[in-house]
C-alpha cells in the first residue's frame, strides 16, 4: 500500500462544495476562440453569471475599452455581480486565476499562481492571462503564491481529504513541464496546495479537447466519498478506449493508496457537432455553488439523465440546467469559466 504523502505546509485546498466567498469569471471577449458564435457564447455566459449570483457575489473580469462596456452592458443589471477592470486575452479563469488554498494555521486565504503559459503555448498572446493570478490575490488581500509548475486550474481536483486528481497528459506535457518526474510534481503540488496524495489518470480521452486531458472533463469528486467519471457503455464510440484507460487508473490509484471510493458512472453526451466539427461536450464541467449545482446542456438525449446523477450527489443544492453548446464552441464549458474563491473562517468559529 502507497503511504499518504508527507507534507510540512499548513495550506490546503477546499473541496468546491465547501463554502464560497465569490466566484471569479472573465468576459467572453476572443474572437478566435468564437470566431462565428461569440454573441451566442456571451448569450450563454449571461445565463451562467446571473445563476451564479443568485446564490454568491461574482466578480467578472473584463479589460478597459469596448470589452468592458459590453460586459457592463450585458451583465450590468445582474444583482450580486460587480465588474473588475482587469484585462484577459481570454475567458477561462479556471485555468490561469489562482488556485484559492487556505492556511490553516493562520485562517489566511493563499492564491497558488500557477505559471500559466495557454496549455502548452497552443494560444498566444496569453500575456495578460498570466498576471491575473496576482492581480486578484490583491484584490482578495490574499497572500501571493507563484509556484515552480506550469499547471492549470481545471488540471486539478480534490477532494475534502486532502485526495488529488490528476492527469499524466497534462502535468508531463513536454510543453509544460519537460523532464519532470512524478515524484517531484507531487513534491511541488504538495507545497503548493496541502494535498495528501495523488491519484493519476492518464488524461486525453474527449474528442475535440485541447487541454491535454483536463480532469474536469474526465472526473469529478463529490462529498463521502464519492467520484463521478465520465463514460460510455458503447465500445464503438471513438472516445471508449481512452475512458476505460481512465477508468482504470483511477481503480488502480484507489486501490494502491488503500482508499474506498464509489464510483459513478456519468454519461458522456452523444458527439455534439456545431459546423461540422466535435466539441468536448462533457458533464463533468459542472459547478458548484454555495447553494446550487450547475450543470451544461448540449439538447442531447443524455442531458437529463446526466444531470439527475450529478444532482443526486449534492442533494442540498438546486439543479440549474443551463445551455453550453456555444460556450463549448470555444472548447470549454461551466468548470473551465469559474474559479471559486473558499470562505475564510476565523480560528474562533467552529
Amino acid at each position: 500500500m502507497t503511504k499518504a504523502l508527507s507534507t510540512n505546509t499548513s495550506l490546503a485546498m477546499p473541496a468546491e462544495w465547501l463554502p464560497h466567498e465569490a466566484t471569479w469569471l472573465s468576459w467572453p471577449r476572443n474572437a478566435d476562440t468564437w470566431a462565428r458564435n461569440l454573441k451566442e457564447a456571451q448569450a450563454e455566459f449571461v445565463q451562467l453569471a446571473a445563476a451564479i449570483a443568485a446564490d454568491e457575489p461574482v466578480r467578472v473580469m473584463a479589460g478597459a475599452g469596448v470589452d468592458l462596456d459590453a460586459a457592463t452592458q450585458a451583465l450590468g443589471e445582474i444583482p450580486n455581480l460587480s465588474i473588475v477592470p482587469i484585462q484577459t486575452n481570454d475567458a477561462w479563469a479556471r485555468d490561469y486565476a489562482p488556485t484559492f488554498v487556505i492556511d490553516r494555521d493562520t485562517s489566511e486565504l493563499v492564491a497558488v499562481d500557477w505559471f500559466y503559459n495557454a496549455w502548452g503555448g497552443k494560444y498566444p498572446p496569453f500575456d495578460d492571462d498570466q498576471k491575473v493570478a496576482a492581480q486578484i490575490a490583491v484584490l482578495t488581500g490574499a497572500r501571493h503564491q507563484p509556484v515552480d509548475l506550469c499547471l492549470e486550474g481545471g488540471a486539478i481536483e480534490v477532494d475534502e481529504e486532502g485526495t488529488l486528481l490528476c492527469t499524466r497528459s497534462c502535468a508531463f506535457d513536454p510543453h509544460r513541464n519537460p523532464g519532470l518526474s512524478p515524484e517531484e510534481f507531487e513534491r511541488r503540488i504538495v507545497q503548493a496546495i496541502g494535498a495528501r496524495r495523488v491519484i493519476w489518470l492518464t488524461g486525453d480521452a474527449l474528442i475535440g479537447d485541447d487541454t491535454d486531458g483536463h480532469i474536469d472533463q474526465l472526473a469529478r469528486c463529490a462529498p463521502g466519498g464519492r467520484i463521478l467519471y465520465a463514460w460510455t457503455d458503447d465500445s464503438s464510440n471513438p472516445q471508449y478506449a481512452g475512458l476505460a484507460q481512465n477508468l482504470q487508473d483511477l481503480r488502480d490509484g484507489l486501490n494502491a493508496q488503500g482508499l474506498a471510493r464509489e464510483l459513478i458512472p456519468l454519461p458522456i453526451p452523444d458527439a455534439v457537432l456545431v459546423h461540422g466539427t466535435q466539441i468536448p461536450a462533457c458533464y463533468c464541467n459542472f459547478y458548484l455553488t454555495n447553494r446550487s449545482v450547475i450543470v451544461p446542456a448540449f439538447g442531447a438525449l443524455q442531458d437529463d439523465r446526466a444531470a439527475d446523477i450529478i444532482a443526486a450527489q449534492f442533494p442540498n443544492r438546486k439543479l440549474v440546467q443551463l445551455p453550453s453548446v456555444n460556450l463549448t464552441v470555444g472548447l470549454g464549458s461551466f468548470h473551465c469559466l469559474t474559479q471559486q474563491q473558499p470562505r475564510v473562517r476565523p480560528p474562533s468559529e467552529p
